[in-house]
């Protein structure tokens, strides 16, 4: 194996110390760099901040090629190629929070030996107004690749390992040979083309997968006013293989990290230069009604109000296999229905430390049966393969109601009607 070069890898959340891993499996050294000590700390004995299925065993097995620090110099000094992974969360206006990005470009010496190749999800534009600052800064000799990342949370490692394509935005100098080179080892489709057209390339994928949720969602909504079963449609749609069957899972809406933001990020962008994105707002605002479609489908069967009703919601993260709660649909429903004057117990088996910190008022159950003991109504949010196993007789017994609302359609309805349970999913007819 040819002798890979060490890399740096600013910022150490979910694609941060992902790409690490990936790239020490690889044959890299990797500097990681990060501000908060403490995670620092933790990191250098092991232990892993986020729950990502494989991530701590990737880790683990490279322990010698990973290096983790607070000083940005450490990198620097051993590494030409510098990746930015830091978060770039939603400001109030929608547009990105790109603070902790100008940090990072701001604490870059003058050189002309170093690139920052930009993991983290920002607006197209972006690259071009880093290099302007570099250039304000006497730092032009600093390059600058655009390099998204395309990895699902929840098999994060394996698309890392093994990804539909590598997107490589640069100005045709060294640094994006470089990170060409790096990423050869996994044979993947390569697209090199000029940094804006690789900034938008993950805005646009992102924005049109969610465009694909909502369409469905829509579709639901119709099926439940003609009496079609969305999993049906959904099958004959998905087997056109101009459609395919990928995010045609009808639902309570998406959520997470990414989806959201970007969709917002996209039509701001749009917005901000005098164009109207008219899809985009309506892939918005079907996400947000769909959320509120469940609160409307509870009183239908709980007879009008909500008020003194005990609800039982079935996970918190935004998808399965993941703790990560940004934008969880969760987060919307605790709080409509205790606003409706509903008491709300919640259960999840790996994001209740996650979920503390952002949901207020509910009872958090010590497993699925303790949630759904007393409820009036049931609500799959997240559809973890342990609510799929239930046993649904047992959990019979432990309400006092009989309604289950199956929000992502994961259940089966017919052991559910068998345990004597109303069973509603969505566009089910």
């Amino acid at each position: 194996m040819a002798e890979r070069e060490p890399i740096g890898v600013i910022g150490t959340g979910y694609v941060g110390l992902v790409t690490a891993a990936g790239f020490a499996e690889l044959g890299s050294d990797v500097i990681c760099i990060d501000i908060d000590a403490e995670k620092v700390e933790a990191l250098k004995r092991g232990e892993i901040p986020i729950y990502e299925p494989g991530l701590e065993e990737l880790v683990a097995k490279n322990r010698e090629r990973l290096q983790f620090s607070t000083d940005i110099s450490d990198a620097l000094e051993r590494a030409r190629l510098l990746f930015v992974a830091v978060g770039t969360p939603p400001t109030y206006s929608g547009d990105a929070d790109l603070s902790a990005v100008h940090a990072v470009v701001d604490a870059m010496p003058a050189s002309d030996r170093h690139a920052l190749v930009m993991k983290s999800t920002v607006p197209a534009g972006t690259g071009a107004a880093i290099k302007r600052v570099f250039r304000e800064q006497g730092k032009e000799g600093f390059r600058y690749v655009s390099c998204p990342e395309f990895l699902k949370e929840g098999s994060a490692v394996a698309d890392f390992l093994d990804p539909d394509r590598v997107v490589i935005g640069d100005d045709g100098d060294w640094a994006g040979d470089a990170v060409v080179e790096l990423y050869a080892p996994l044979e993947a489709p390569l697209v090199r083309t000029d940094i804006a057209s690789a900034e938008m390339v993950k805005l646009a994928s992102n924005a049109f997968l969610a465009t694909k949720i909502s369409f469905i969602n829509e579709i639901a909504n119709v099926c439940e006013e003609t009496g079609a079963d969305v999993l049906e449609v959904a099958k004959g749609m998905g087997l056109d293989d101009r459609i395919g069957p990928k995010f045609l899972q009808a639902g309570i809406g998406f959520g997470g990290s990414c989806f959201p933001k970007d969709v917002q990020a996209l039509k701001q962008l749009a917005g901000n230069s005098g164009y109207h994105f008219q899809l985009l707002n309506s892939v918005i605002e079907v996400n947000e009604l769909q959320k509120r479609r469940v609160i409307g489908k509870l009183h239908k069967h709980l007879g009008g109000t909500l008020v003194g009703k005990r609800i039982a919601l079935l996970g918190l993260a935004f998808k399965p296999n993941t703790d990560d709660m940004r934008e969880a649909s969760s987060l919307v429903l605790s709080a409509r229905l205790q606003a409706a004057g509903a008491q709300v117990s919640v259960y999840d088996p790996i994001a209740e430390e996650e979920a503390r910190k952002l949901v207020r008022g509910v009872r958090f159950a010590s497993d699925a049966l303790d949630c759904v003991r007393d409820a009036d109504a049931v609500v799959l949010v997240t559809e973890w393969d342990e609510f799929r196993g239930l046993d649904w007789n047992e959990a019979a017994k432990a309400m006092a109601g009989d309604v289950v609302v199956d929000g992502r359609n994961a259940l089966d309805p017919e052991a559910l009607r068998a345990a004597g349970l109303t069973y509603e999913g969505i566009g089910r007819g």
